[in-house]
């Protein structure tokens, strides 16, 4: 049974701040790992989708992304975390944390703690 855990971009500042909340949060049997030194085909991912967004693999490695991945590491966390994780899973909620969660995505370098090496490169349009 492979251990749960969240993957994030340990190239971006935000994203590992963050990852910093996320180990405190969940419980010591979760990893909290940056997708460069995550074993990706062991989780099941790939570099490309580990890149574009944060992920979250279940112990069952049912793999989550984005808002998503979000709410299944707060649930994951316990009280009173899996309140907010549930809340975030449900419609409408969950639309509105999808979209909020591509907006932060998107201009995650101009937040506190990002950095230009936060950016993430734009789709090829091909």
């Amino acid at each position: 049974m492979p251990t749960p855990t969240l993957v994030f971009d340990g190239d971006c500042a935000f994203c590992t701040r963050s990852a910093e909340v996320a180990r405190r949060v969940l419980p010591a049997g979760c990893a909290v790992v940056a997708w460069q030194f995550a074993d990706l085909p062991a989780l099941g991912v790939t570099a490309e989708r580990a890149q574009t967004e944060v992920l979250w693999v279940d112990g069952d490695g049912a793999v989550s992304g984005g808002a998503a991945a979000v709410a299944r590491a707060l649930r994951a966390a316990g009280a009173p975390w899996a309140a907010l994780g549930v809340l975030l899973s449900l419609p409408p909620v969950r639309w509105v944390a999808a979209a909020g969660y591509r907006l932060v995505a998107a201009n995650r370098y101009r937040l506190p703690g990002g950095t230009a090496a936060c950016r993430v490169p734009p789709r090829d349009a091909a």
